[in-house]
């Protein structure tokens, strides 16, 4: 069964990534400068039976000033994070925000105090050098667009990070992969005239592209009433 949809929109159909901004002339376009990331956390495998991380913000620097050009992301989700449990191209959401276009050179992991790991049913600290505790900083150093979306994933890898000392004391010392990638457009404009009800649909990857495409014209649809449209047949 086809399923058909009658709109009295201005439709639009995108058959890619995307996320979507649409205005009309008198809204202002606020977010015009700024492009989206969103951060993920994932691990390779380590031989411990847990690597807890506590993670307390995630930020970034887009300007020069790698002292006092830190900026929190809007939407971080500190709390525990078991780094074992992110193996096999397993990962999870960390922070998203907007953000500034140009060049993002680098971003840091702020970790609060309760780090630890868990080896044969014992938890034991992780101690984080002093070096470390301003949070744990990643060069970056690539530009990014404004008005598309792009994911950094952080990668650690859980049996290079974690130091045994002589006295039996467990240490952490991130050995952290980052990558950014886009991952979608976006779509912008006016609708005229603005006093018109408008709306934009994107629609990402069509379903059956043998098929062509169809469309009806001069539908009248009143108040209260259904109004019956013959079947559509698609042809090939």
């Amino acid at each position: 069964m086809i399923m058909k949809t009658l709109t009295l929109f201005t439709t639009l159909l995108l058959a890619s990534g995307f996320f979507l901004l649409s205005c009309t002339k008198t809204e202002s376009q606020s977010s015009s400068g700024n492009a989206k990331l969103e951060v993920y956390l994932t691990d390779d495998p380590g031989s411990y039976d847990q690597v807890v991380i506590d993670v307390k913000d995630v930020q970034i620097n887009v300007t020069n000033d790698s002292t006092g050009g830190w900026q929190s992301l809007s939407t971080v989700k500190a709390g525990p994070y078991d780094l074992l449990k992110l193996v096999n191209d397993d990962d999870t959401l960390l922070a998203n925000s907007d953000i500034p276009s140009g060049m993002i050179h680098q971003m840091r992991l702020i970790l609060g105090p309760d780090n630890y790991v868990v080896l044969n049913g014992q938890q034991i600290p992780l101690e984080t050098p002093s070096a470390q505790q301003s949070g744990l900083k990643f060069n970056v150093q690539q530009n990014v667009s404004a008005g598309i979306l792009y994911k950094i994933t952080l990668d650690f890898d859980a049996g290079k990070s974690i130091v045994k000392t002589g006295n039996s004391k467990y240490i952490l010392k991130p050995v952290i992969r980052t990558v950014l990638t886009a991952v979608g457009g976006s779509i912008q404009g006016f609708v005229l005239p603005d006093s018109v009800t408008t709306a934009v649909y994107a629609i990402q990857s069509p379903g059956d592209t043998t098929f062509k495409t169809d469309s009806r014209s001069g539908i009248n649809v009143s108040t209260g009433n259904v109004t019956v449209v013959d079947t559509v047949h698609l042809q090939h």
